[in-house]
């Protein structure tokens, strides 16, 4: 499963990356271990809208579907 799986308040926990994911994503934060929640989708799906960190970020979809998540039980 991806960030990009996730439905809107749905909170998960970064595992690691479908593949060579930008240096971007990883100095936003989302390293291995780190818990996410999804607060919103824009109208058109892109971007997303992250809780990460105690802070808001947004996150392109193609971005989003290299970043593996577990989902929070």
């Amino acid at each position: 499963m991806t960030l990009a799986d996730l439905h809107p308040g749905d909170a998960a926990t970064v595992t690691g990356y479908a593949a060579d994911v930008p240096e971007r994503v990883l100095e936003l934060g989302l390293l291995p271990g780190t818990a996410v929640t999804l607060v919103r989708r824009a109208p058109l799906g892109d971007p997303l809208e992250l809780r990460v960190r105690g802070f808001h970020l947004s996150l392109r979809l193609a971005e989003a579907r290299l970043v593996e998540v577990t989902p929070d039980a």
